[in-house]
């Protein structure tokens, strides 16, 4: 009775309004997560505005200010803006989604997943709509508010929002279930790219570039999907577990603890730090490789990728350097697609093999594809070069699905969506270390004379020295001490605030899930355009190898 008056006196997004009720199937959370993660996704593909962009007062070609700085084009409406420029807005969006996801963890915690995800799509959506009033009004400085400010904000709430809620439902797997939704960040630019070149296209005119016009359509499509899968969430009841289901009784060995870390002492812990710097070094090399992917493949094997195998990279007309562009694009593709894939294929193994060996994978496995990368392109094997670089990227994407799994494992359930969120600011440090780094080594090896196709080989080791520290932090990781886990009292407190802990442990009439025709409608609903994207990525990766 305590659980029906709560809800009667609950607002809309209140948690206490989506605590699941008996006969409720665990298996309509995954696509409620996934859509809004398919729509945050987007930030990968963001790329293919810029270069219309740089040309939408001159709409055939780019209406220059040389001496223009920085200050000017934030207010110009005179000169078209800078591609540099434009490249910030994805820049501030990593930093806010790392902030965000620190500052509202917790919050997010007291408010639940559909108050979070409501405000993740306004946030994104409304970010959308905002950069196209700012490109008809054509202001740079409200671009970047838009997208990249309050845009970031918006993939922050939306990227941590499901998190917590998915490891309660999915105790006995919290690998794949994380991995199922954070897949959807890795594949969301697989549908938004394509769709947003199709706009663009439907809308080109003598008069505008379609950008605008793009991004208000996209923006109206996010805001309701979002808002779809966040009115989609459910939350269990305190205490629920699937029947015939208990936690693995050897902690030391699969180092899964049995207690919970608070919040407030989560990162006073050296585990913590431990895996925020495996989580950094990780994220820093393959950020790095994905910010250079595209000029990475042109410089290194030129006029080899149209068989022209004697011509480099400064020695192509430029019908040639259009021709190997198409194919560096479809190699980004590839990488998008081996980034999803990673997420969903890494995090479900880490329920087997466990999340510190898990790690250990990606670095062990890493390190070697990336001291063999230079020599299979002095090899002149794309294949062979590719095919390590998509192996890499599915690593970096496994590093973020697994992650969350890894701190329910060492600091318990009770906080996790929290504490993740504090971890992701090792996102944002990596989002300025590895793109940076790759840059500087590339610019400095051209500077010296070194040829295009070689200017990589130094960038590639001095990545395996990240992985390398990563490694061994991972290895430090130890179980929690008992003395950092919060006592029973403390966390009863916390279930007596949160107004749901009505019912005894137990299944609460919710088993383990199975199918029904709302699960086959809700995974058809994401599972749709998600196929439609995978289809377009092969379809522009097949001259790669072709």
């Amino acid at each position: 009775m305590a659980a029906v008056a709560s809800e009667e006196t609950s607002g809309l997004l209140d948690r206490e309004r989506i605590v699941a009720r008996a006969g409720f199937n665990r298996w309509l959370v995954p696509p409620a997560a996934l859509a809004i993660h398919l729509c945050i996704g987007m930030s990968y593909g963001l790329s293919v505005f810029w270069l219309p962009l740089a040309q939408a007062l001159g709409i055939s070609k780019p209406t220059t200010c040389p001496d223009m700085s920085l200050m000017q084009e934030l207010f110009t409406t005179s000169c078209d803006w800078r591609v540099s420029s434009l490249l910030v807005t994805f820049e501030l969006g990593i930093v806010f989604l790392g902030l965000a996801a620190a500052v509202f963890g917790g919050w997010l915690e007291r408010a639940g997943p559909r108050r979070a995800g409501v405000s993740a799509a306004l946030c994104w959506g409304g970010g959308f709509l905002i950069s196209a009033l700012a490109i008809y009004i054509h202001q740079l400085w409200l671009f970047w508010l838009g997208l990249g400010v309050i845009g970031g904000v918006g993939l922050g709430l939306g990227y941590i929002s499901p998190v917590s809620t998915l490891i309660k439902w999915f105790p006995d797997r919290r690998g794949m279930a994380t991995g199922m939704a954070i897949m959807g960040f890795g594949g969301g630019a697989m549908i938004g790219s394509p769709l947003a070149i199709l706009l663009m296209n439907h809308f080109k005119s003598d008069q505008s570039v379609g950008v605008a016009e793009a991004m208000a359509v996209m923006g109206c499509i996010y805001l309701v999907f979002m808002l779809c899968g966040a009115f989609g969430y459910r939350v269990p009841p305190d205490g629920w577990k699937p029947d015939g289901w208990a936690p693995p009784a050897d902690r030391a060995h699969a180092l899964i603890t049995n207690g919970h870390v608070h919040l407030n002492d989560a990162h006073k812990t050296l585990q913590f730090w431990l895996i925020w710097i495996a989580l950094w070094m990780n994220v820093s090399a393959g950020i790095g490789v994905l910010s250079m992917a595209s000029p990475m493949l042109q410089e290194i094997f030129g006029g080899s990728l149209i068989g022209h195998d004697g011509l480099r990279f400064g020695d192509l007309n430029a019908a040639q350097h259009a021709a190997i562009a198409g194919i560096a694009g479809g190699f980004v593709s590839l990488l998008s697609l081996f980034n999803s894939g990673g997420r969903f294929v890494w995090a479900s193994l880490s329920d087997s093999l466990g999340r510190k060996v898990t790690y250990f994978c990606f670095f062990i496995l890493g390190m070697i594809l990336y001291v063999l990368a230079p020599t299979f392109a002095h090899m002149g094997s794309v294949a062979l070069f590719a095919g390590a670089l998509c192996i890499i990227i599915s690593m970096y994407g496994g590093g973020f699905s697994t992650l969350p799994a890894y701190l329910a494992d060492i600091f318990g359930t009770q906080f996790v969506g929290a504490i993740h969120g504090r971890m992701l600011t090792a996102w944002s440090a990596a989002g300025i270390l590895g793109p940076l780094v790759i840059g500087y080594i590339r610019d400095t090896q051209i500077a010296a004379g070194v040829p295009r196709a070689d200017v990589y080989d130094y960038t590639l080791y001095i990545l395996t020295g990240f992985l390398l520290i990563g490694l061994i932090a991972n290895a430090l990781v130890r179980p929690v001490h008992e003395k950092r886990m919060m006592t029973d009292e403390q966390i009863a407190a916390l279930q007596t605030k949160a107004s749901t802990a009505t019912l005894p442990d137990g299944s609460h009439g919710i088993g383990f899930g199975g199918f029904s025709f709302a699960v086959l409608i809700a995974w058809l609903a994401v599972g749709i355009p998600f196929l439609w994207g995978v289809w377009n990525t092969l379809v522009k990766a097949v001259a790669l190898f072709g």
